[in-house]
């Protein structure tokens, strides 16, 4: 009751007092791993925005994104649903992709929209593009779009400059395709991109966005999947060479400092103590890369894998005045942000079956978590497997492991690519509060216990399953290299002739 009555309290904060509802600031790392940020133990990074708003905010610990690879990361995020619900699987999707996240799906800036929110999107897409860029943000619920619509790795960079004065790119990339494109809203506005002034064309777009919106006194939504930290890493001349870490440093710093922009101008315009500001990642570090790859702390492996250093990521709530400093230990997930904004907002949910859990109480009462369990599909999820994991309170349980490339060049050699898909039965049963690192496995012999929470995960993931309907996959309608995005249609010889 005590819980209830303090988010009335706050609901009336916002609509009596300052007569407009609250706005929302989303920040998405990309590869980021749990180790990776200051406020998170790593001991070079230069993450000074960051480590402010977790110290002025709150900071999570057991925070799960829903997939160890982009596209079906994105895709829950924005919809509050398991991608396999989407079908966005297996994998991600490219610059030829014929599917995209089906526009029947209702994002978070669709829910927003009809209470007259400002919505924009800024950075990496990756849920599609499609013909004529029927997938595009601006096609769902974003009224304006800078970006590159899918990841920047996806076009042939080894000839492009990451790094003043003229630094290359390091590695290949997607040797192939178009060069990757800027997107303004439906329109190619540059091809290839220039990574020198990518970042700084990003903080002008979301600053102004801000602004503009605060002017007009409409509450706003704003979406930045940063490109920052994934391969290959690149910085302007603002942040190159400016933190300890080398390359992936300076990369994670330039992000950093855009987020410095955009809570200087919310501040600015007024807007800062009406404002959900709210930073995570799409999944962990991409190992494989080694230094340049990023840093799961002490969780086990990394991107493409389903142990913890795939899907546990840093996450910081902020909302000065509203939000107590802090730091919980309540399990939560990116499902949970679209049923939390809706509530927030006093918007109205999508007329399907959700997966989040609104955080409304663990946000400003510090209170328990709604969460009581994290399923763990692989990044090719199918019917036959099902769950290859499932976290229920402190336990996690593996019912599956499999290494991947993208966690390769590890020690662990469960991480390996060469390590592959094992069935476990009984599952493998971690307590991540003890072992946060999925070291040693429980015993079940003369654990009465343990047995006790084995028959609870069991009857949690049937229940779970039995209800899940999987979605027509979208990744697997295949590609087309006519639907690559090109500034010069008709051009040729494609692809080097996509260029402006």
């Amino acid at each position: 009751m005590a819980s209830q009555l303090f988010t009335c309290l706050v609901f009336c904060l916002f609509y009596t007092c300052s007569a407009s509802p609250p706005n929302f600031v989303l920040l998405f790392a990309d590869d980021l791993g749990f180790g990776d940020l200051g406020c998170y133990g790593h001991p070079s990074s230069l993450t000074p925005n960051l480590d402010r708003l977790a110290a002025e905010g709150l900071r999570f610990t057991d925070f799960y994104c829903t997939s160890p690879v982009c596209s079906p990361s994105r895709a829950s995020l924005l919809t509050g649903r398991y991608q396999t619900r989407s079908g966005i699987f297996p994998g991600v999707f490219y610059p030829g992709s014929i599917g995209g996240l089906p526009l029947n799906e209702t994002t978070i800036a669709e829910v927003l929209k009809p209470l007259g929110y400002a919505t924009a999107a800024v950075g990496k897409w990756h849920l599609g593009y499609g013909a004529n860029g029927t997938f595009l943000p601006t096609k769902q619920g974003f009224d304006q779009y800078l970006g590159i619509p899918y990841s920047h790795d996806q076009g042939p960079c080894h000839n492009l400059t990451c790094f003043p004065p003229d630094v290359k790119c390091f590695g290949l990339c997607d040797v192939g395709a178009v060069t990757v494109p800027l997107v303004h809203n439906d329109n190619i506005k540059q091809q290839p991109v220039n990574f020198l002034d990518l970042e700084r064309a990003y903080s002008d777009f979301a600053t102004n966005f801000i602004i503009t919106s605060a002017k007009k006194k409409q509450p706003f939504f704003l979406y930045y999947p940063s490109h920052h930290t994934h391969y290959p890493q690149y910085a302007g001349t603002g942040a190159a060479g400016r933190s300890l870490r080398g390359p992936f440093g300076d990369s994670l710093f330039e992000f950093d400092t855009t987020i410095g922009s955009l809570m200087a101008t919310l501040d600015k315009m007024g807007v800062i103590n009406n404002t959900l500001v709210f930073f995570t990642a799409d999944n962990g570090p991409e190992l494989m890369r080694m230094s340049r790859g990023g840093n799961s702390g002490p969780l086990k492996c990394g991107k493409g894998t389903t142990y913890d250093g795939g899907m546990r990521e840093p996450a910081i709530a902020f909302w000065p005045g509203v939000i107590k400093p802090g730091v919980t230990h309540e399990m939560a997930s990116t499902l949970d942000i679209l049923p939390t904004i809706a509530s927030l907002a006093g918007a109205k949910l999508p007329p399907v079956i959700l997966d989040g859990f609104e955080m409304t109480d663990l946000l400003f009462h510090k209170g328990k978590s709604k969460r009581e369990a994290m399923m763990f599909y692989p990044t090719d999820p199918n019917e036959k497997h099902g769950l290859f994991a499932l976290r229920l309170g402190k336990y996690k349980a593996h019912f599956y492991t499999r290494g991947a490339t993208h966690s390769s060049t590890t020690p662990d050699q469960d991480c390996s690519e060469f390590t592959v898909l094992k069935a476990h039965d009984p599952p493998l049963i971690f307590d991540l509060e003890a072992d946060p690192s999925e070291r040693y496995p429980l015993p079940l012999e003369d654990r009465p216990d343990i047995q006790a929470v084995l028959v609870q995960i069991k009857k949690v993931k049937a229940q779970f399953e039995a209800n899940m309907v999987f979605g027509e996959s979208q990744i697997s309608k295949g590609e087309s290299p006519n639907l690559e995005p090109c500034c010069t249609p008709g051009c040729s010889p494609k692809p080097t002739c996509c260029h402006c």
